[in-house]
């Protein structure tokens, strides 16, 4: 007779099987620590490079006065960069950061010149960028407008009426209280740094512990699987879109500050460096991927990379060119990504 044998039995203890199956799991669990490694780390080693060489290259890199202005200088490409990766990460992206930053500025300048209290003020300009911030939301939640097309639009709008407050020029002459906002320091460490911590530190909270930053995960990663899971999409973008434009009229703020003025036409280009910030930390423009960590880190390098490139006497032609090519290879890097996760 002809023995009947079971298939469908999982190799015996010790066999063969066994062994392949323990042997790929292990491969598979190196693979995971080898890209999160990379992914969290990574960029961190490239930053930590990126000083060393212009430490070699220039000798007055590693000053304290140097690193203290870079500091100073990212703090405010951190605050709104921050914004932009929750609104990234939700899917959606922010082109009107910049111009929302000029006309928060404007619209706080006007009554500080006039000698409104100072809270109030800065209560007004963040007021106006968490209105633009919701008609961004609106248009994309209830006129269902790609948030390419909202934003833009918003970024011309928010830009023309910064034109019309101040009839095209700048605003200048505030007092020291609110001048400190942007020259002071706590310690040896620059306020706009310190106040760029503590934005992180609010948002890192928001999307790790509250329902609005697994919201924005689950919108990011599959919108319609969100939805049908209960999330409220139009309440969410909306918020989402309120913090990061909260974020633009906090680093106008801290630019005004700086600088001594309210201009119109500040903040041009700023949406690009924040979205460069946002990807070279490693967030997906596809969205449902990304941290806030990873954006610290992406604004720093924008800094460096800046900085070091004025140290070098580079033409400021050719440092739009390498910010750009730093910007492409970003993307392409996380197109690799996205790529070994399939």
């Amino acid at each position: 007779m002809t023995q009947n044998i079971d298939h469908s039995q999982p190799p015996a203890p010790g066999s063969s099987g066994q062994t392949e199956r323990v042997g790929k799991g292990r491969t598979a669990d190196r693979s995971l620590i080898h890209k999160l490694s990379l992914g969290q780390y990574g960029i961190a080693w490239g930053l930590i490079g990126m000083c060393i060489i212009l430490t070699f290259l220039t000798p007055f890199f590693l000053t304290e006065r140097n690193l203290l202005n870079v500091a100073r200088q990212s703090s405010i490409n951190a605050i709104i960069a921050a914004g932009m990766t929750i609104v990234i990460i939700s899917g959606g992206i922010d082109l009107s950061v910049g111009s929302v930053l000029a006309l928060s500025s404007c619209v706080m300048a006007i009554p500080l010149k006039a000698g409104w209290p100072l809270e109030v003020c800065l209560l007004l300009g963040l007021g106006i960028g968490a209105l633009v911030g919701l008609a961004n939301g609106v248009l994309i939640t209830k006129g269902n407008l790609p948030p390419f097309i909202a934003t833009l639009g918003m970024m011309s709008m928010a830009r023309g009426a910064a034109l019309v407050l101040l009839i095209g020029t700048p605003i200048a002459g505030f007092n020291s209280n609110f001048r400190w906002i942007g020259e002071g320091y706590i310690g040896p460490i620059p306020l706009p740094v310190v106040i760029a911590a503590v934005v992180y530190l609010i948002l890192q909270l928001v999307m790790t512990q509250t329902r609005l930053g697994r919201y924005t995960y689950s919108i990011g990663g599959n919108e319609e699987a969100a939805r049908l899971s209960g999330v409220n999409i139009t309440v969410q973008k909306d918020a989402i879109y309120v913090i990061g434009g909260v974020c633009a009229a906090l680093a106008g703020i801290i630019l005004t500050a700086r600088l001594g003025s309210a201009q119109p036409i500040a903040g041009v280009g700023y949406e690009l460096d924040a979205i460069a910030a946002a990807v070279i930390g490693g967030t997906s423009l596809s969205g449902g991927r990304g941290n806030l960590i990873g954006t610290i880190v992406g604004a720093l390098i924008m800094g460096v990379l800046r900085n070091g490139l004025n140290l070098l006497d580079v033409s400021p032609f050719w440092q739009q060119f390498v910010i750009g090519a730093v910007i492409v290879l970003a993307v392409l890097a996380d197109e690799a990504r996205k790529g070994r996760g399939r």
